[in-house]
């Protein structure tokens, strides 16, 4: 995995590997250099390989990277997104192995060439994939799972006692339009405050519209957190407004930790979320409806709570780790027999 240093499918490259690890698969973790990344892998009892996965001038990776896997001898390679498949793609020619490519968004096909497999984390973006002309026979969908937030203890926020919570988490970037968040809490009640987690390069732009919209004293910016499961726990509701949003972690975090979910409908939100029973779907940009959706959960207490049980529900059903490991090690041994 050649990823970025914060993201959703970075993060859930470790919870997977980690797991796998736990469940007695062997597993050898090949990163992109990254500290932090290492030692979390390391702590959970893995010995993950750093490697440059450098741009057009890396010489090395690709040579060393054959040398890891032919050390390690595994059935299966899987290419975690686009650069780490480049890079996999020339170190399997001649292979005995399965190279896998693992996909989370709508890429660019053209990285995957040479692999014998793709695996998408959304049955919309299998859809995607087929219809670019990859063959349905060589698809295979596998969801991610969430780490389990029923009983995590809360985290002290930035807010008045009393105040009701929204939390929201992600990248300040467009795509996850936070501002739209911003205009749909100037129309909600003064107690109704907002805890956003993350960093980005719409920070400066975010903090000058929450001035202007004059909830800047409702607005706690968090910065990058790692605790999701304690904001979750401290909040009374999270918020997914993205524009594009593949999956979603942050919805199945959620789920997870039994908080009613309301989001955008964007492509991920819209697959997961069941509307109305299992969490509010409302258009995207349109910050009137997301309003209205969170003040008619505040409003009803009794219809926030099942719809967060209903969700706590479809966490355990398909998105917790037992699941999708029984999942992944059916499609592993599958994809061992392709060139086995």
């Amino acid at each position: 995995m050649a990823g970025a240093v914060h993201g959703g499918a970075e993060a859930f490259f470790e919870r997977l590997t980690l797991a796998q690890h736990r469940a007695g698969l062997p597993v050898l973790a090949v990163i992109r250099r990254n500290a932090d990344r290492a030692a979390r892998l390391s702590a959970g009892g893995l010995a993950p390989v750093e490697l440059p996965f450098g741009g057009a001038l890396d010489l090395t990776t690709g040579r060393r990277l054959r040398a890891t896997l032919e050390a390690f001898r595994p059935q299966v390679v899987v290419a975690w997104m686009n650069r780490a498949a480049t890079f996999c793609r020339g170190a399997s020619r001649g292979a005995p192995w399965t190279l896998v490519g693992r996909l989370g968004g709508q890429y660019d096909l053209r990285y995957y060439r040479g692999c014998d497999i793709l695996a998408a984390n959304t049955r919309g973006l299998c859809d995607w994939i087929a219809a670019q002309g990859w063959p349905r026979e060589r698809l295979k969908h596998l969801p991610n799972f969430a780490d389990d937030f029923s009983s995590v203890a809360p985290a002290d926020l930035p807010v008045p006692a009393g105040a009701r919570v929204l939390l929201a988490l992600g990248r300040l970037h467009p795509n996850k339009d936070f501002a739209t968040l911003l205009r749909a809490l100037a129309q909600l009640p003064p107690d109704v405050h907002l805890a956003l987690a993350g960093e980005g390069p719409e920070r400066t732009a975010l903090d000058a519209l929450a001035r202007e919209l004059g909830v800047a004293p409702r607005v706690a910016f968090l910065g990058w957190r790692s605790d999701i499961g304690a904001l979750l726990a401290a909040s009374d509701m999270l918020v997914v407004p993205s524009r594009i949003e593949p999956l979603g972690n942050v919805v199945l975090e959620g789920f997870s930790a039994s908080r009613p979910v309301v989001a955008a409908a964007a492509d991920g939100p819209r697959e997961v979320i069941e509307d109305g029973r299992t969490g509010m779907l409302v258009p995207i940009a349109d910050h009137a409806a997301m309003a209205a959706a969170i003040a008619a959960l505040l409003a009803d207490p009794a219809r926030a709570q099942a719809v967060a049980a209903a969700a706590r529900a479809e966490f355990e059903t398909r998105y917790a780790e037992a699941p999708v490991l029984a999942a992944w090690s059916l499609f592993l041994q599958a994809a061992a027999r392709i060139r086995g």
